[in-house]
């Protein structure tokens, strides 16, 4: 599916404190047809997120003031900004505050310096996900509800408030219930990724999935070797730790 299904294009807020690296973003999304508004800091991040409701933040996450942790999980707790997805850009040995900053809700993380190749193609994954999916437009296992078109999750009429990348990754577990799932796949159908190099981002989203899911946690059950699977007889049936 091409990404070309509307016009304009999808707008992208770049947020960091360095000029120098918000030109250089704002100058690749340009040449990909992309547009894009800049912030630099944190509090001005927010506001213009707020104000302007761009498709996909692109957060650093070292800044003074308020840092890419802060502003993620202002941005989760916002009524208007809480399912705009999040890249947040990391310094290579900041390994314990990128898990931090998946675990308060951004949707992946590239570190710096990067290839243009590879930012372009998370763009473009994350934005994917942000659409409706292919195939019928509901899934229904049990109390869960998943609306395909509006990337909505329903367990027993009671609204579950996800990002796509949760739903997505729900998604992909529970169409194929009681079948384990191997982390690279799960990591090729949400992310995009071709390798297991980012285990620590699917494993940190299924934690915050469960999370979520509350006295459901433990229908995403840990499959020891493989990767995960969805388990509805599980649904109250023990702790939903890894």
């Amino acid at each position: 599916m091409s990404l070309l299904l509307s016009t304009p294009m999808p707008t992208i807020l770049i947020v960091d404190d360095e000029e120098d690296m918000r030109s250089m973003i704002a100058e690749m999304l340009k040449k990909e047809g992309f547009d894009s508004i800049e912030a630099s800091d944190g509090l001005e991040g927010l506001q213009r997120a707020k104000s302007e409701r761009p498709d996909l933040v692109v957060l650093d996450l070292m800044m003074p003031g308020r840092d890419g942790i802060s502003v993620c999980k202002d941005l989760r707790q916002g009524s208007k900004t809480k399912r705009i997805p999040i890249l947040m850009l990391t310094a290579l040995n900041a390994k314990e505050t990128t898990i931090k900053g998946l675990e308060v809700g951004a949707d992946d993380y590239m570190t710096k310096p990067f290839a243009k190749e590879e930012f372009i193609l998370r763009i473009r994954s994350i934005l994917r996900r942000t659409l409706s999916t292919e195939g019928g437009s509901e899934v229904k296992v049990g109390p869960f509800h998943l609306d395909k078109n509006n990337l909505r999750l329903n367990i027993s009429d009671e609204e579950v408030d996800l990002t796509s990348t949760e739903f997505k990754l729900l998604l992909s577990l529970i169409e194929e219930p009681g079948t384990p799932k191997e982390r690279g796949d799960l990591l090729g159908q949400v992310w995009g990724y071709s390798n297991l190099s980012q285990t620590r981002t699917l494993d940190t989203h299924i934690k915050r999935l469960r999370a979520k899911l509350g006295q459901y946690g433990s229908c995403i059950e840990t499959v020891r070797s493989v990767g995960y699977q969805f388990n509805e007889s599980a649904q109250l049936a023990g702790d939903t730790t890894n």
